[in-house]
């Protein structure tokens, strides 16, 4: 009963981590449809900021939840403005703009910080269940990820800016005759998901430690869960990440967590074969 305990945490605690990795390019790919290689570089980013506030003797909780977001937010309102503003439409482009861009961010951490992996301590000690001990922090992954969803969910649905965001991003012509600027917008959104972004590199730091290729481990996980999820973003999101998180860390309990990321892999290559347009794709299509 006690391994069954740790065992259904450590799911949790895998699910909200990948639908953490994940929401930001879900706005970004999933809304905007940019194909942003550069992701991971973001969420590194949002783990070094968190690194440099809280060495700077800046309390943790500020770093991680305001300083790191508000960084990558700012850092993606610059990229828009100076590389991605003259690329929509061009997913191709796009991809190869975010790809150079992904390599200049890498070269440019490692001028600054060098190779060395650094690492933030765990703000929580551990808790028991049973017999066994867990980390305390996997519950603030959890809700992390869940007011992440929950907001942006929120903000879509119930305010005007979201309204204006969804009309914009599914008819931007049409916006515009209404007195919306879709470049502005589109600026908007995407400072915000590179925020978003921003936000699971400085929460994931104190268990993933912080590097300039740090990125490269994210990259992937996130595309597959937003291809699986399909075109509603936070829904999708959220049942593509259950999912996977459940087979990842379900395999990786009864082998090792490299047979755990092979069989997530192979867990999306099915789904993409059976549902193409991902889960929302066949199913709630209404959703958001």
């Amino acid at each position: 009963m006690d391994l069954t305990g740790l065992l259904a945490f450590n799911v949790l605690v895998g699910v909200g981590t990948l639908a953490l990795i994940t929401v930001g390019l879900g706005v970004i790919y999933g809304m905007m449809k940019i194909i942003n290689l550069a992701h991971g570089e973001f969420m590194m980013l949002g783990a070094y900021a968190t690194y440099v506030s809280t060495s700077a003797g800046l309390n943790i909780w500020i770093a991680m939840l305001v300083v790191a977001p508000l960084f990558v937010g700012l850092v993606g309102l610059v990229i828009e403005r100076t590389i991605i503003r003259f690329l929509y439409g061009r997913m191709i482009d796009t991809m190869l703009a975010t790809w150079g861009l992904s390599l200049g961010l890498i070269g440019l951490t490692t001028s600054i910080f060098g190779n060395d992996p650094r690492g933030v301590s765990t703000p929580l000690h551990s808790f028991a269940i049973g017999r066994f001990d867990a980390s305390l922090y996997g519950i603030v992954i959890i809700v992390v990820a869940v007011a992440a969803l929950v907001g942006l969910f929120a903000m879509l649905r119930g305010t005007r800016f979201g309204l204006i965001v969804r009309a914009t991003m599914q008819n931007p012509n049409m916006a515009a005759a209404l007195g919306v600027a879709p470049p502005m917008i589109y600026m908007a959104t995407f400072a915000l998901g590179a925020a978003l972004a921003g936000l699971a590199g400085g929460v994931l730091v104190p268990i993933s430690g912080v590097s300039p290729v740090m990125g490269a481990a994210f990259i992937a996980k996130a595309f597959i869960t937003v291809l699986g999820g399909g075109a509603a973003i936070v829904t999708g999101t959220a049942l593509a990440s259950t999912l996977f998180g459940i087979i990842n860390e379900l395999v990786s309990f009864k082998s090792t967590p490299v047979i755990g990321e092979v069989a997530l892999l192979l867990a999306a290559v099915v789904m993409i074969r059976v549902l193409p347009q991902g889960i929302t794709g066949r199913f709630l299509k209404r959703s958001l």
